[in-house]
């Protein structure tokens, strides 16, 4: 879930480049702030992948104003997106926004923030949320109403969605000596979900049965179900790209493969037809990195190795779940076994490791997190996902790396089209 975070600047530096300007480090992550900062000041730290109220942002000046003449006069967020991303300002990166806790405590009528805290809502006021562009739906899609995906959800009551993963950089503290730890590919797809599931369905009253009063007749039976990361699909049609068709092969390729209770998570990568990919691409040349240029083409296209028409699905995550709802997470090894038995690909894995320090972590994430995707070589790799796999529950870590998250950033630009983040692509 994304949130901010109250810190404490420490170790501020002038910017390499900029008198007016000076840099801090927060959670590994270098911003840019103005020269108002001081050394111990209490702030708010919001990472990138976020957006900002519009009230909040508003009531900070935050937001981008033109006068008449079309003159930039303030702010820099832009309207209605309110969303942060990275920059790279004079040779200097800056990946979040720092404010002083001040706007909080004057803004919810809060009387203290300590170091440590996560914030998202304030005393009724909604400060900040996961971004996620407003997007037309494109000819001939349509979207199934929330209500509709709850019913479905009483119909397959076992079948569970993906788990938010948080940032890395934030969550050192969830590291224990000892645990058993694995670091795979973030692969840059949507969201998919298999399992053979358990589907309920409950039948209107005939007129006898409602004179008699009695309960509504059920009907309880195994089946194989799809769905994206938050919503059910009982038919393919509809959705973002104006059908969900290209999901339906890898539904049928999953059904009689997977045991009663078995549910797969994955990214299908590469393209939804002919003409479009999954997700969205950026032109190299608005990075103003020449040797971006030279190493995937005047425009990377996210396409992991997939022709025009072709996708492929990755498996990250595999679950065992009862009738009652009781939940086994599968071991790293555990799911590969099983997708290599059902002839499907899992996310490539880089290392699996014991966990001794935060440093020797941050060591082994430095070798994979960066540089051309080792599946689809013709884009940048989005990051990492560190797993802890001594857990009973799904934990795992993102990592995302600076240039990707400036691509993420320009692709977000345009509204209509898929941005640059694993969970934002949700056809409905």
């Amino acid at each position: 879930m994304y949130c901010g975070y109250i810190v404490q600047l420490q170790n501020l530096r002038k910017h390499s480049n900029a008198d007016r300007l000076q840099c801090v480090n927060i959670f590994g992550n270098n911003v840019i702030v103005d020269m108002s900062y001081y050394e111990g000041q209490i702030v708010v730290f919001f990472p990138v992948d976020g957006r900002l109220s519009d009230e909040y942002a508003l009531a900070n000046n935050l937001v981008r104003k033109k006068d008449e003449t079309g003159k930039n006069i303030g702010g820099y967020l832009e309207p209605e997106k309110n969303n942060i991303r990275a920059l790279k300002l004079r040779g200097e990166k800056s990946e979040g926004l720092v404010m002083p806790v001040e706007t909080l405590l004057s803004y919810t009528s809060m009387e203290t923030l300590k170091v440590g805290d996560k914030i998202t809502t304030l005393n009724g006021h909604l400060i900040c949320e996961k971004y996620i562009p407003k997007r037309k739906t494109l000819k001939g899609g349509n979207s199934s109403t929330k209500s509709k995906n709850i019913s479905k959800k009483e119909k397959y009551p076992i079948f569970i969605e993906h788990v938010d993963t948080e940032q890395l950089m934030c969550n050192k503290q969830a590291f224990k000596p000892g645990d058993k730890c694995t670091i795979t590919l973030k692969m840059h797809g949507t969201s998919s979900r298999e399992m053979y599931s358990i589907k309920h369905e409950r039948f209107k009253k005939n007129f006898i049965e409602k004179l008699l009063k009695k309960e509504p007749r059920t009907k309880k039976e195994w089946t194989y179900v799809s769905g994206t990361r938050r919503c059910i699909l009982e038919d393919f049609d509809g959705g973002f790209y104006g059908s969900n068709e290209f999901r339906k092969p890898w539904h049928d390729f999953f059904e009689g493969k997977l045991e009663k209770g078995e549910t797969v998570y994955g990214e299908i990568v590469g393209y939804v037809n002919n003409q479009t990919p999954i997700m969205g691409s950026c032109s190299t040349s608005k990075l103003q990195d020449k040797e971006a240029k030279k190493l995937y083409g005047k425009e990377m296209v996210f396409s992991y190795g997939c022709n025009p028409g072709e996708n492929q699905y990755y498996v990250y995550r595999m679950t065992l779940t009862n009738e009652d709802g009781y939940t086994i997470e599968y071991p790293d090894w555990l799911m590969r076994l099983r997708c290599e038995q059902m002839g499907v690909d899992c996310v490539p894995l880089f290392e699996t490791f014991e966990y001794s320090t935060w440093e020797d972590l941050m060591e082994r994430v430095e070798k994979y997190y960066d540089g051309v995707d080792p599946v689809g070589k013709t884009h940048i790799r989005e990051g990492v996902v560190v797993r802890i796999e001594n857990r009973p529950k799904f934990t795992a870590f993102k990592h995302k790396n600076f240039t990707f998250k400036l691509v993420s950033g320009i692709i977000s630009e345009n509204a209509d089209i898929a941005n640059m983040t694993d969970d934002m692509v949700e056809e409905l």
